[in-house]
């Protein structure tokens, strides 16, 4: 991510006089605005293009933003994208917020809101892991990449696209420990308010199955007891990113 006022905002947005007075706004705060007018610029702007955040409208003409988003989230899945609406249906932002976005504001909006939405967002990417593709254990090989576990036994073992997520966020914050609120976020893209995380517990359960971790003693995903779970490796192992 770049510094201070460098920081790089890509707006796609149809509607010139919405785009150029997001644009105008971001200028004015400091931020380096670039701007994308339908969805196959944008979808190449997004998945190329050198930026800090993405402002995603989800009616475009060519792919809309449900499919940019989609694509954004497998070549960039630590980007942080803020989604645009005129429809005030529930379901367009629980989609949205369940595939990865960061937050969704709905039209019309006020300049303020959306700067404070951006700051916010901005001040949480931190917590984002970077990407992470390898991590080498004293036992074996998680190639996320690949989904697999490769074990110095010879077995190979399948993760599920959930599984990846989860590792990844534990890896890239390695000795920080998370709560289950922040995997809820960060790795089902969901509000955690309100609900259960027993789902989070069943799924680290099963992801130290198959890491070959021992759920009674374990040595690679901790549970830190009153927060949350941490990953650990040993001071051998290595997490290898791009």
């Amino acid at each position: 991510m770049s510094t201070n006022n460098q920081l790089r905002i890509l707006t796609v947005e149809d509607d010139p006089a919405i785009r150029r007075g997001i644009v105008d706004a971001l200028e004015f705060a400091g931020y380096r605005a670039i701007e994308a007018s339908d969805g196959h610029s944008g979808m190449e702007m997004a998945t190329r293009a050198d930026v800090d955040l993405l402002i995603l409208d989800v009616v475009l003409p060519g792919p809309d933003g449900f499919e940019i988003l989609a694509r954004t989230r497998e070549v960039r899945p630590t980007l942080p994208v803020i989604m645009l609406t005129a429809r005030g249906d529930e379901s367009d932002r629980v989609r949205g917020l369940a595939n990865g976005a960061d937050d969704y504001v709905v039209k019309p909006f006020s300049v303020k809101e959306l700067m404070a939405r951006i700051e916010a967002v901005l001040r949480r990417s931190p917590e984002r892991p970077s990407d992470v593709d390898e991590i080498v254990m004293e036992y074996g090989t998680v190639d996320l990449p690949r989904r697999e576990v490769r074990l110095d036994d010879g077995s190979r073992v399948e993760l599920s696209e959930r599984e990846v997520d989860l590792v990844r966020y534990l890896a890239a914050n390695r000795g920080r420990a998370i709560d289950r609120d922040e995997l809820m976020a960060n790795v089902w893209r969901i509000d955690p308010k309100g609900l259960s995380t027993r789902t989070i517990d069943m799924q680290i359960a099963r992801l130290r199955e198959k890491l070959g971790d021992d759920s009674s003693e374990p040595r690679v995903v901790l549970t830190v007891r009153g927060k949350g779970y941490m990953f650990a490796a040993e001071e051998s192992d290595e997490v290898k990113g791009r």
